[in-house]
């Protein structure tokens, strides 16, 4: 995997973020920390947003996971976890795991090779047991078949060579669950095998992890248990934690102007203000009026204003690219100039949105006739926000938006049921590689692909893509892709946006990753300091 390594200099000035600590550690203690949203379950394999990512990670394991010290998730980080070493076949169609003997599920019964396959039997849907949803089994769909050489050998075989099916993998989401227990009550009480174990999840109120004692890692974790309080008003969080309430915020949660309060009235907190590894953009409904007419699509992408989303809220901070994050803390995204020849991405933005008008006015619209509709979004903090502006923007093309709201626990469905004409998204990348972002949001029938574009020629690009074992001829792939993906108004991108998190003096051991924010939340390294 030579062929994948990252800037040294890069690397290392990202790593600069890491909270690693020369103390001796310290056992015991509760890490209190803030959910700003609701979880709909703390079933991994069958959700798809950060609050259920970052309070149930820290329940299971995985094959092999990204350093949880390294703040850039790349090939270079990936480690070894239930399985202890791999090796790929020269055709490049075979990946052989060597798992770890000695491991125990929460219950008590024995990790073997069988809960490896049972896993990735539901995530291909192959056999009798299902998973209510399946976000992720199109992360698969190159896997013919997994066998066991015994209780402690497995065997992927591709149907084509997949470089990247390692980092998949290797994501936050890419749990190993129990061939013993069924999917109904891993969504109620899931069993792991990870460094804390389930114990409580009460709906819109908390969860409570307690500390595996038979871990197979020997000393860890440090804590005793962490409890994550479910607070829905932001302003509320923020207070609560300047007071000393909470060890920790939730990770993704400190905006800019926050961040300077924050820094202003607690001066001892612990802050990194990162890139998130998200993108806000705009899901359309290509089969309802008037977006079924791709000059109100067009439209949409020429009135936006991307910097002054940035400037409103993140003081300029928040990034422009395509659909994947940029550099540097990308790894594979490209940035503003290898689009600023498509909608919406030119620096006048006057004239961009003349352009939009034009295009409305063919389209039947104008300022005697404009368009009301409801944009719809997630009701939480970020959201809202950039729904607020996307409104203001829209204006400007003879459109009227009424903000809908909806709640977190049934936002999704809602999505995956079209029932939307606009909506403002958050697309949060789980793994920072094409396979992951372009399958399963750009896909045909692909879970997060919302609007349901379905395009052969997109579709052979991603695969295209994902077989090439060459990085730079990957990377120019990835760039033609990206280009389609603005040129064809498939998904606009509003920005890639940055946030902080902040956590008390006491809490230590702790990175926070800055290329995603699924990926690094095992917490066995975190200990209390008092």
């Amino acid at each position: 995997m030579g062929v994948w390594r990252c800037g040294a200099a890069l690397l290392a000035a990202l790593m600069g973020l890491s909270a690693t600590d020369a103390l001796a550690q310290k056992s015991g203690g509760t890490l209190r920390i803030q959910l700003g949203d609701a979880p709909p379950g703390p079933s991994l394999h069958e959700e798809i947003t950060v609050a259920v990512a970052v309070p149930f990670m820290a329940v299971f394991n995985n094959l092999v996971i990204y350093d949880q010290a390294v703040a850039r998730n790349t090939f270079d980080s990936i480690r070894p976890e239930l399985a202890t070493a791999w090796k790929t076949s020269d055709d490049g169609k075979q990946l052989t795991f060597t798992l770890r003997q000695g491991v125990k599920w929460h219950d008590g019964k024995p990790f073997t090779a069988a809960d490896v396959r049972c896993t990735f039997d539901m995530l291909m849907e192959k056999g009798e047991v299902k998973f209510r949803r399946n976000p992720r089994g199109i992360w698969y769909e190159n896997v013919d078949k997994l066998t066991a050489n015994g209780d402690f050998e497995v065997t992927f075989h591709l149907k084509q060579p997949q470089p990247s099916l390692l980092a998949l993998l290797a994501s936050g989401f890419s749990a190993i669950y129990p061939c013993h227990v069924p999917p109904a009550q891993m969504r109620r009480h899931p069993i792991g095998t990870g460094p804390f174990k389930f114990v409580e999840f009460k709906s819109k109120e908390s969860v409570r992890l307690e500390k595996n004692r038979d871990y197979w890692k020997p000393g860890r974790p440090y804590l005793d248990a962490i409890e994550y309080t479910i607070i829905a008003d932001r302003s509320t969080r923020m207070l609560s934690f300047i007071a000393g309430r909470f060890d920790m915020t939730f990770p993704t949660d400190v905006t800019v102007p926050l961040l300077k309060d924050i820094q202003k009235q607690l001066p001892t907190a612990q802050c990194t203000l990162r890139p998130l590894g998200a993108s806000y953009n705009l899901i359309i409904n290509r089969d309802a009026a008037p977006f079924n007419d791709p000059r109100a699509r067009t439209a949409l992408a020429y009135a936006l204003d991307r910097k002054a989303f940035a400037a409103i809220l993140s003081e300029g901070a928040d990034l422009v690219g395509g659909s994947m994050l940029p550099p540097p803390a990308g790894v594979w995204g490209v940035g503003p100039d290898a689009l600023k020849d498509l909608p919406g991405y030119a620096d006048d933005i006057e004239a961009s949105r003349e352009k939009g008008r034009a295009l409305m006015r063919e389209a039947g619209y104008g300022p005697d006739r404009r368009l009301k509709i409801k944009v719809s979004t997630r009701n939480t903090a970020s959201y809202r926000d950039y729904a607020v502006i996307l409104i203001d923007q829209l204006r400007h093309i003879y459109i009227d938006g009424e903000l809908e709201l909806i709640d977190g626990a049934v936002y999704f469905n809602r999505m995956y049921q079209k029932s939307y004409t606009l909506a403002l998204n958050a697309t949060g990348s789980s793994v920072d590689d094409p396979d992951q972002h372009f399958a399963e949001n750009y896909g045909c029938g692909a879970p997060r692909n919302f609007n349901g574009f379905c395009d052969a020629q997109l579709t052979e690009m991603i695969a295209a893509q994902s077989r090439e074992r060459d990085a730079e001829k990957r990377r120019a792939l990835v760039r033609d892709i990206e280009r389609k993906l603005a040129g064809d108004v498939i998904r606009p991108i509003v920005n890639h946006s940055v946030a902080a998190g902040c956590w008390q003096p006491q809490v230590k051991g702790l990175t926070i990753m800055v290329n995603s924010i699924y990926n690094g939340w095992r917490f066995e390294d975190v200990w209390l300091d008092k």
